[in-house]
């Protein structure tokens, strides 16, 4: 059987013992309740407490969370683009408009069914909020 010159033996594949032991240092460092996770002072996010008679209002608050939270992240995705100068004015203004727009139908959304953005920031226990805090 003839090796072909050009197919390299395949390189040994890293030793990643040291990150998995980094990674369970890090875990262990994690507070042991939400409790001990939150330093005096700052906001918690919210658990969602479920219940038959509350079902429907909690789905509706947990996609709206999701929503919310893609909102977030598209934001943050439109600012670094105009910061790296990849649009043209026009192309600002209307990313301006419609994440304003965005900004407002969510409010709309969260206020017809009785609650408001700060309630969907749900508390993941000791990983903090969902949410980031807004920008002020």
């Amino acid at each position: 059987m003839s090796r072909d010159p050009a197919r390299r033996p395949r390189p040994a594949p890293p030793d990643l013992r040291g990150v998995g032991n980094a990674m369970a240092d890090a875990v262990r460092l994690l507070p042991a309740s939400p409790r001990d996770a939150a330093p005096s002072g700052r906001s918690r996010g919210r658990r969602i407490h479920t219940g038959p008679d509350t079902v429907g209002d909690d789905l509706v608050k947990l996609v709206l969370t999701v929503v919310e939270l893609l909102r977030q992240l598209i934001e943050r995705q439109a600012i670094r683009r105009v910061e790296a100068g990849g649009l043209s004015d026009d192309q600002e203004e209307e990313l301006g408009a419609t994440l304003l727009a965005l900004h407002d139908r969510m409010t709309e959304l969260c206020a017809q069914h009785g609650c408001t953005l700060e309630d969907l920031n749900l508390d993941l226990g000791p990983l903090g909020p969902l949410l980031p805090p807004p920008d002020r």
